[in-house]
């Protein structure tokens, strides 16, 4: 997957592409992925790195929604529940299942929970991840060493995927390449182009690497940009209804010393009515999240002393040891592209996260909602959706048992580099042939320099945020260490695209101005 071999290919290709996707976060991925799958041309184009906004900032949960079923949506739960047992199947290295203990106050809450899971579990079928059952007050402080007795009568068992929403990214991205697809990031629509009878049939299009101008012409134009949806409908109409509202998430990065244990913890019931989830990530603990409704959407939006202080609170009560703002290695916000909903004043925890696809006048195929769990479910309904608009033949899915880049059974949790599967041989190769990229670049995140290398030929590293942030995920395990390692990353990073001091200099700079939103002081 490299870039300037890209930026050919578009070149050379003068016919319509079946597909132009707009937007490199989840769902624009999932599309890209089946398209190609089926035999389809298609061009993609993102305007930051793929997953900046969004898509790399999620609760790392590969999950049927628990909280989704006591909302009574059964039909969403269910998809979901396949979803995620697929997704296990056709990315081992990437999607593990993972453990859950719910506390218990009280019978009710026991009986409740207990028939509540057992429900969840019968929806996955044979995908399913494992029984959902009670434990005992004792069983689950053995278990969870750190919880607070006192918040506690018995526990709930229950079992669900967690998972690197970047690296699956990656990795379906390099599917789709693998499929035909062309991939860009840092390429920015500008604009739509249209026949003279007011038919959408092609895109203009900034790279924002050398900032040339092109326009690419295809059949399908695809509006995949998540909370950025409306800017390409006024783009295409300009006056269209308001269809997204972006709700934020925030999630805390504390030490593994929190919970040592294998299990996470879900909590059912939080003062704003949401769940908190305490969750194992690479050696971390992942906390949150928050549902705190924005006017306006960002590339990088900024978690709220309010939701800080709302989880650890909140995590405080359950926890023997409360962390606190010194605690905190990273904090992190994503935004949720949530369907307007037609009523005012909705809450957004109330607004479904099922994803809704709808045709403009022009021929604009704009896609909403949805979560990374349904990620290649969303894919096969827009693409169904597209064959039907254009009366062309139906062509089943080829992603349902599509095995991912990296695809890897019986991976050990345990090796820093196991998320890389099968290329993990690669990125071992380069350390091998230079013995300088085989010594450490962060002994406390396990991070290699041959790394920075690999991304670079491989992963469509185009600075030094990129691998930091989504290809080894340092911003948000440790935004310190990641702040430290950060003039390496720059140095190795000149040497193997012939770039300048003043380039290292710049990156490090902005790389800083960045990360200082996710260090709380």
């Amino acid at each position: 997957m490299k870039r300037n071999e890209m930026i050919e290919a578009l070149h050379k290709n003068h016919k319509d592409y079946d597909f132009i996707v707009v937007g490199g976060g989840a769902t624009g991925i999932g599309i890209a992925l089946e398209a190609s799958a089926r035999g389809y041309t298609v061009a993609l184009f993102e305007q930051s790195d793929f997953t900046k906004s969004t898509s790399s900032k999620s609760t790392k949960l590969v999950h049927g929604g628990v909280r989704y079923l006591a909302q009574g949506d059964v039909a969403l739960v269910r998809e979901a529940c396949i979803e995620r047992g697929l997704l296990r199947k056709n990315a081992p290295h990437l999607v593990k299942n993972q453990s859950f203990i719910i506390p218990t106050a009280g019978l009710w809450d026991e009986i409740q929970y207990t028939i509540g899971l057992i429900l969840y579990d019968l929806m996955a079928g044979s995908l399913s991840l494992g029984r959902s059952t009670r434990i005992s007050k004792k069983k689950a402080l053995k278990r969870i060493s750190t919880f607070n007795p006192v918040k506690l009568t018995a526990g709930v068992v229950y079992h669900d995927g967690q998972f690197d929403d970047s690296r699956l990214a990656i990795n379906s991205l390099q599917t789709a390449v693998e499929h035909g697809a062309v991939v860009l990031n840092y390429t920015t629509v500008t604009g739509l182009t249209k026949d003279q009878d007011g038919n959408l049939n092609g895109v203009e299009v900034r790279d924002e690497e050398t900032l040339d101008t092109f326009k690419v012409s295809g059949k399908n134009i695809i509006n995949a940009t998540g909370v950025f949806a409306d800017d390409i409908l006024q783009m295409d109409k300009p006056g269209s209804r308001k269809t997204v509202v972006p709700s934020q998430g925030v999630h805390l990065m504390l030490d593994r010393s929190f919970l040592p244990g294998n299990d996470a913890i879900m909590i059912p019931k939080t003062d704003d009515g949401r769940v908190l989830f305490a969750v194992p990530w690479h050696g971390k603990i992942v906390v949150g999240t928050t549902d705190t409704p924005l006017k306006e959407a960002s590339l990088e939006p900024k978690a709220l002393d309010k939701e800080i202080d709302f989880i650890l609170n909140t995590a405080g009560r359950y926890l023997v040891k409360a962390p606190k703002r010194s605690d905190v290695l990273s904090v992190f916000a994503g935004l949720r592209p949530l369907a307007a909903p037609k009523k005012e004043g909705s809450k957004t925890k109330e607004i479904s996260r099922s994803h809704k696809i709808f045709v403009s006048e022009s021929g604009l195929l704009t896609i909403i909602g949805g979560k990374w769990t349904t990620y290649r479910k969303m894919g096969e309904d827009l693409v169904d959706r597209a064959e039907k608009e254009k009366k062309w033949k139906h062509i089943g899915t080829k992603t349902r048992y599509l095995k991912i880049h990296g695809y890897k059974k019986d991976i050990d949790l345990n090796d820093p580099l196991y998320f890389y599967g099968t290329d993990k041989d690669g990125v071992m190769s380069i350390a091998a042939s230079d013995e300088a990229l085989s010594q450490p670049l962060s002994r406390k995140l396990d991070v290699l320099k041959a790394q920075v290398v690999w991304s670079i030929r491989n992963e469509m590293v185009c600075n030094i945020e990129d691998f930091l942030a989504r290809r080894i995920r340092a911003q948000l395990l440790d935004a310190r260490e990641s702040l430290k390692i950060a003039p390496e990353v720059a140095r190795i990073m000149a040497r193997e695209m012939g770039k300048t001091e003043e380039w290292q200099k710049d990156q490090i700079k902005s790389y800083q101005k960045t990360t200082e939103n996710y260090i709380l002081n």
